[in-house]
């Protein structure tokens, strides 16, 4: 089991850091969960599949973390981090997204969240991701398709 040592942790002294996981991709959704499950510092208190979903479902969950994609029905990922910035300045987004041009990185980060992670590295990336923006640090994973100066 990896251990997280986070800063999210919530005020009750609990060690579990509660996330949101958005993704329109059943099978890949699916696949996030399994990684997320190697660990006992993460609860996922709920899904997502479209972006409009996700920031009312922040709203009134006002989770820890929030691993959200970009390509999203609705509302895309970037428009809902958006409005979840505004909604919950407390809660830390990591995108995990298909999308690998620096540019959009540099969009997604703008916009605040604390890191991305490829889809095709989230397998070897997610949990050093959380890991890193639980300990307060950005991270921007392998996997771009041109240099991102972030």
């Amino acid at each position: 089991m990896v251990r997280l040592s986070p800063n999210l942790a919530p005020n009750d002294g609990g060690p579990t850091v509660r996330v949101l996981v958005v993704e329109d991709y059943a099978p890949f959704l699916q696949y996030i969960a399994s990684i997320l499950a190697r660990t006992d510092d993460l609860q996922v208190i709920c899904e997502a599949s479209d972006g409009l979903e996700a920031v009312h479902k922040a709203e009134e969950l006002k989770p820890d973390l929030i691993l959200l994609d970009i390509g999203l029905p609705t509302l895309n990922g970037i428009a809902a981090a958006r409005q979840i910035r505004q909604l919950c300045p407390e809660s830390k987004i990591i995108f995990v997204s298909q999308e690998s041009d620096a540019d959009i990185v540099q969009e997604a980060l703008g916009l605040g969240a604390f890191g991305y992670v490829v889809k095709t590295m989230a397998g070897t990336e997610l949990l050093t991701a959380i890991k890193a923006v639980c300990g307060g640090r950005l991270f921007v994973g392998g996997g771009l398709s041109s240099p991102c100066s972030c």
